[in-house]
């Protein structure tokens, strides 16, 4: 069975980040600046080169032009991002990752030519009510017929991660879990495909 790939949101690195970045094996980050915030190059490149250091590839968010001038492995499309973004735009080696809410937002990232499909949100989190959360069922009902690779995002935390097991995905996304202080071991130890 392979190994389960890990994605991590951030727009900084960290002494904390980068200890705990270390204990995943398989991770990517996704650079991804906050609201409102500029984008901080110096902030890049310190990421991009932790990445390189460490065998992590390295993601940014929505904008294939930063993604090609730092010669990121991929770039993350938000679910807000509807534009088409032209294949001669990008590097062949690219892999776009797009997340969706809905079967809507879907098929927009399987026209944007999306690799792979971040679903969210899974579990609760403080950024969606109740009725907006997923949970296991309805995670795999919306997504049984489609043909993308999978990833689980929102509301990741180690007591929960041993959940995706009944879902088909072959990856996880998270912000808040790199944070987690009970990471005292490899976090692949906890995942079916270890």
């Amino acid at each position: 069975m392979s190994k389960i790939q890990f994605y991590f949101f951030t727009n900084i690195l960290n002494e904390i980040l980068s200890k705990n970045i270390i204990k995943f094996k398989n991770l990517c980050i996704i650079y991804k600046p906050e609201k409102d915030i500029s984008k901080n190059y110096i902030q890049i490149l310190k990421i991009k080169n932790f990445c390189k250091k460490n065998k992590v590839k390295f993601y940014i968010a929505d904008d294939y032009k930063l993604a090609n001038k730092f010669a990121a492995n991929g770039i993350f499309l938000s679910s807000i991002n509807k534009s088409f973004i032209k294949p001669i735009q990008l590097k062949n080696s690219f892999n776009i990752v797009g997340s969706v809410h809905n079967t809507f937002e879907y098929w927009i990232k399987n026209r944007q030519n999306c690799n792979e499909i971040m679903l969210s949100p899974i579990f609760f989190n403080a950024k969606y009510s109740n009725n907006k959360i997923l949970n296991i069922t309805r995670f795999n009902l919306m997504s049984i017929n489609w043909s993308l690779k999978l990833c689980a995002l929102g509301g990741i935390n180690l007591d929960n991660l041993r959940k995706l097991k009944m879902c088909k995905v072959s990856s996880v996304a998270f912000i808040s879990l790199i944070y987690s202080p009970e990471i005292k071991k490899p976090i692949y130890l906890f995942s079916r495909w270890a």
